[in-house]
């Protein structure tokens, strides 16, 4: 059983890991509320943080950042190292951490364990019937946000000309990315449908083969 902590501010993660708790397999999820700075600066970040905190991180297996304020950020990052744990911050370019630009283009990396295996670039498994339908689709790899199976359901029984497009347009609509452009200059929005569509095609060329 992997322990995924995450810290969050203002409700900003709990969209984004709610597929963690639908889909995830021996994942324990831990959720935790820092509080909210007025100001862009900040000096004592620790006094946002729950007086448990280094209680918290010591007992994951992994930590997830969704406060979106630098030095809360910042500060967290910092135990975490000391504590010997990873971070992931997707959407921002933090040193130290993995940040992808979106949370479903993580790639499978191996020392993030079971969370990096089930969570990140989408995966999926298709059959195409003789009158050239997705006749089934299973995901096996997906967004931590859900988007991925949510997006899935809406292209069974379609062609596959028509399904490619739509599921990265499901995809969008379920996805809780911001709309505007993040450091990486790229709409996240965007990215996640492109991601989801490229994984879609690559499973029906793989099915073709078969």
């Amino acid at each position: 059983m992997q322990k995924i902590l995450v810290f969050q501010r203002c409700g900003l993660g709990a969209g984004k890991v709610k597929g963690i708790g639908e889909f995830g397999r021996d994942i324990a999820l831990t959720v935790v509320d820092a509080g909210s700075p007025s100001a862009p600066i900040v000096d004592d970040p620790e006094s946002y943080f729950p007086k448990n905190a280094d209680e918290l991180i010591a007992d994951a297996d992994l930590v997830l950042d969704h406060l979106y304020h630098p030095d809360l950020s910042g500060f967290l990052l910092d135990r975490a190292k000391a504590l010997g744990k990873e971070v992931i911050a997707t959407g921002r370019k933090i040193p130290g951490a993995v940040s992808p630009c979106t949370c479903c283009s993580l790639g499978r990396i191996e020392r993030l364990g079971s969370y990096a295996e089930q969570f990140g670039a989408p995966e999926f498994e298709v059959e195409v019937d003789g009158e050239g339908r997705i006749a089934s689709i299973r995901v096996l790899r997906g967004a931590p946000c859900g988007a991925t199976w949510e997006a899935a359901k809406a292209v069974i029984g379609l062609t596959v000309e028509e399904a490619l497009p739509r599921i990265g347009l499901a995809t969008q609509f379920n996805c809780f990315a911001k709309t505007s452009a993040n450091l990486y200059l790229q709409n996240p929005l965007h990215v996640a449908g492109e991601i989801h569509t490229a994984a879609l095609e690559h499973a029906i060329e793989k099915n073709e083969d078969a």
